[in-house]
Parts: C-alpha cells; sequence; structure tokens
C-alpha cells in the first residue's frame, strides 16, 4: 500500500505533479536514486531518472546514504544542509537513497518534454453570470 507524490521535470524546466496509489505505485518501489524506469506508470512515454524525494515528515533522500532507512549522517555540504560556511559540518538526519513505503515524495526526471495542457475556457453564460455579480 504505498503512495507517491511525483514531481516530473522535463528538459525544458516545466515540471508536473502526479500522484500514484496502491498497485500503480508498486514499480517504484525498491529503486535507487539514479535508477531509470519506464514512464508509462504515469502515462508518458520514455524514461524517468529519480533525482530525489523525502519521507512523510519532509526528512530529504540522499544518494550517498544506502538503504531506505534514516540515519544521522555528518555533513559538510549538499542536500540536507543548508547554512553551513567554509569548514563547519553538522549531524543532520537523512534518508537512504532506495525508495521504500515510508517515502512521500519523488522527484523525477523525464527524457523529453511535457506535454502541454490547454486550460479550460468559460463558456460564455458563466462569464454573463460573474460579470453580473
Amino acid at each position: 500500500m504505498a503512495n507517491f507524490k511525483l514531481t516530473i521535470s522535463d528538459i525544458k524546466g516545466k515540471s508536473i505533479s502526479k500522484e500514484l496509489k496502491d498497485s500503480d505505485a508498486n514499480p517504484l518501489l525498491g529503486l535507487e536514486l539514479g535508477n531509470e524506469t519506464d514512464a508509462s506508470i504515469v502515462g508518458l512515454t520514455g524514461k524517468l531518472k529519480l533525482t530525489g524525494g523525502s519521507d512523510k515528515s519532509g526528512v530529504p533522500m540522499r544518494t550517498d546514504v544506502h538503504g531506505a532507512a534514516r540515519k544521522r549522517v555528518l555533513l559538510s555540504r549538499g542536500v540536507g544542509l543548508q547554512d553551513a560556511e567554509y569548514g563547519q559540518r553538522k549531524r543532520k538526519l537523512l534518508r537512504g537513497n532506495s525508495v521504500s513505503e515510508e517515502i512521500y515524495q519523488v522527484n523525477c526526471k523525464f527524457d523529453g518534454e511535457l506535454p502541454v495542457e490547454v486550460p479550460v475556457e468559460e463558456t460564455a453564460e458563466e462569464k454573463t453570470k460573474d460579470k453580473k455579480e
């Protein structure tokens, strides 16, 4: 029973969000950051490359922490550490690089361009109602 929010960005910089539930999310379980998977799980043709993510409490995933568990890691720079001066190191709580059921949000990079979604235009009747109010 895994549920993921997928944030998919393309080569042009556009991004979309999709939600995968239950059996649709199973192909992502066990994958590591940097691995590629088929984009058909979100209705696209091509490949998705996993680039990051976070768990239910907001703890970020990091590529050099192995496994799926949370670990306290001594960092000097990189993902999970914002305000470090030169030479400073901090011990931070991070999630490993494997996708498990505890992961809530997964960031992906799509190898093509995302389709443009056209916004639904209002009908003439709705426009006149809005003007009257």
